[in-house]
């Protein structure tokens, strides 16, 4: 842990790549609001190579999930994690001079705005900090330059997992998809993490793609990154890459499932297309949703049609 040098300001967002994504207009926010603190980001710290690129925090404490956070009397802290009550309660626990989050029933002696189901993420934490005093701006989710592709660039991603079941496109579609785009002469690779390597595998096989086209395990975050804002195309259903695709301003096809894009999509005036076929389900389900099941190959390879310089050659 690093020493901070003034005072400490702690923002909790204990989860996964997209959810820091969405976090970022907030963060800078606070940076903003705060030029003088200590800016500690309370996230896993498989993250920290994206930091950099968010510019204003400090110090990344590892944490997953709600809590415990490990850190002591910090000046000002910030629930960007969650409706609570865990995330409260942990944050009470470290002490902090000021404490900003939502308000929540089981924590009655907590002040704060009420939770709004209904709203998109990157303008939920906006709208807290406001609710506060604190100008934010939902649209300052830029990601700052990430350096050189570890490819050549202009590459077609295809990115097949998700971290639930219910937001996964079956892989032998994503397979037609990829094989189609490598069949127009796109360079086709196929991302992923290390526990994502057999899918890729898999989906890369289906599609009559070579080895070399699969990169899961093989990137970390910084250079999916880079991989990603020099890539022409990003084709993924809901998860972390597609808010990834969005921050590096790579045109995106994203597949919704049980979650409307409005809660957790893609700005509608940029360089990306939202399909979803207007089902809602569980989002951490066993099993592809209902609504995502109806996005066929066809509507997928239209979509890629009608983004601007990826279309048929």
């Amino acid at each position: 842990m690093a020493v901070a040098d003034g005072p400490v300001l702690l923002a909790l967002r204990g989860l996964g790549l997209g959810d820091l994504l969405t976090s970022v207009p907030a963060l800078r926010a606070l940076r903003r609001a705060h030029p003088r603190h200590h800016l500690v980001l309370a996230a896993p710290a498989r993250l920290g190579g994206l930091v950099p690129l968010i510019g204003g925090v400090d110090e990344v404490l590892d944490v997953s999930g709600p809590g415990p956070v490990p850190y002591d009397s910090p000046d000002v802290a910030v629930n960007l994690h969650g409706s609570g009550p865990e995330s409260i309660r942990a944050l009470r626990r470290t002490r902090p001079g000021r404490l900003l989050t939502h308000a929540h029933p089981l924590v009655p002696d907590v002040d704060g705005p009420p939770w709004e189901p209904e709203t998109h993420e990157r303008r939920r934490w906006c709208s807290l900090l406001e609710w506060y005093g604190i100008p934010a701006d939902p649209e300052d989710f830029a990601l700052g330059d990430p350096g050189p592709s570890p490819l050549s660039g202009g590459e077609v991603i295809i990115h097949p997992g998700a971290a639930f079941r219910a937001r996964r496109w079956p892989p032998d579609r994503f397979a037609r998809v990829a094989a189609e785009l490598a069949g127009r002469g796109h360079r086709v690779v196929v991302t992923g993490d290390a526990t994502e390597t057999a899918l890729a595998r898999h989906v890369a096989r289906l599609a009559g793609l070579p080895e070399e086209c699969v990169l899961a395990g093989r990137t970390d975050l910084a250079g999916l990154a880079a991989l990603t804002a020099h890539a022409a195309l990003v084709v993924c259903g809901d998860t972390g890459v597609s808010h990834l695709a969005v921050a590096v301003g790579t045109p995106s096809v994203v597949l919704y499932g049980p979650v409307p894009p409005a809660l957790w999509g893609p700005p509608p005036e940029g360089p990306h297309i939202a399909l979803w076929a207007g089902c809602r389900g569980d989002p951490h389900g066993d099993r592809p949703s209902e609504g995502l099941l109806e996005i066929g190959v066809a509507e997928v390879l239209d979509a890629v049609t009608r983004l601007r310089g990826v279309g048929v050659r």
